[in-house]
């Protein structure tokens, strides 16, 4: 199980926001804002030596915050928010390893395959990650889009994971329901996604200890690998980020 760190930006300052709770016109639930730019915790991963991680620009006013830490971090971070087949291309020459996508596939709640085969035809499957974070409506998961606000009609489950993979190179599925809280995995949602994703998966939600992260080591049966903000020292939290790097490499 590797870990991927994260970097999310809010107003161009690295934060920690309680999942859906961004919305227009309001702030959102902040846990952490943090005194160290962004360039700071890019060249943290990079000593050592942790790929894959994301840089989530939540919301505008993130971009220039964003090229710094990619440019800290060349090939080693990845970046989402507002990507599109246009400037797909612009972010990867940022020195982006891959982007990633959720809103700009879907129109009118339904998945776009036109938009997604651009996507596709732009930069390659191998540099498009999917984000598939949902939340739980009615007994099923649902992708939700725009800041995690809008319920789409696609509901993650073994056929459309399937389906995307085709698309893609790997999932980013933020437990959204969790997100931010501290209070515990999605346990269901990480079965889900390690009985019937195709591709390698990374989750995000909920985790606070060593326990939770034993648990997804054992459920994940090392297809998925973990981010961690809220809980992790690093972001004012519990964990130490030294010891989880290191539980991670061994497991």
């Amino acid at each position: 199980m590797n870990f991927r760190p994260c970097i999310d930006l809010h107003h161009g300052q690295v934060k920690q926001i309680v999942g859906g709770t961004l919305s227009d016109g309001a702030e959102p639930e902040t846990n952490f804002v943090s005194e160290k730019p962004p360039t700071w915790f890019a060249e943290l991963y990079k000593s050592d030596g942790l790929t894959g991680g994301h840089v989530i620009k939540l919301g505008a006013g993130n971009d220039e915050a964003a090229r710094e830490a990619l440019a800290a971090w060349p090939g080693g971070l990845q970046v989402g928010g507002g990507i599109t087949a246009e400037n797909a291309g612009e972010w990867l020459d940022a020195g982006a390893a891959q982007v990633i996508v959720t809103s700009s596939i879907f129109r009118n709640g339904r998945l776009d395959a036109d938009r997604l085969d651009q996507l596709v035809s732009a930069i390659g499957k191998e540099r498009l990650v999917l984000d598939l974070s949902c939340r739980k409506k009615d007994g099923q998961y649902f992708i939700v889009t725009d800041r995690w606000q809008t319920f789409t009609k696609t509901v993650v489950d073994k056929e459309s994971l399937r389906q995307l993979s085709a698309s893609c190179c790997e999932f980013l599925v933020h437990g959204v329901d969790v997100e931010g809280k501290q209070q515990g995995m999605d346990e269901e949602l990480i079965q889900l996604l390690a009985a019937h994703s195709p591709i390698p998966c990374v989750y995000a939600g909920g985790v606070r200890s060593f326990d939770d992260l034993e648990k997804l080591a054992k459920a994940g049966g090392g297809k998925i690998d973990v981010t961690i903000g809220s809980a992790l020292d690093l972001f004012g939290g519990p964990l130490p980020y030294r010891d989880v790097v290191e539980y991670c490499r061994g497991n």
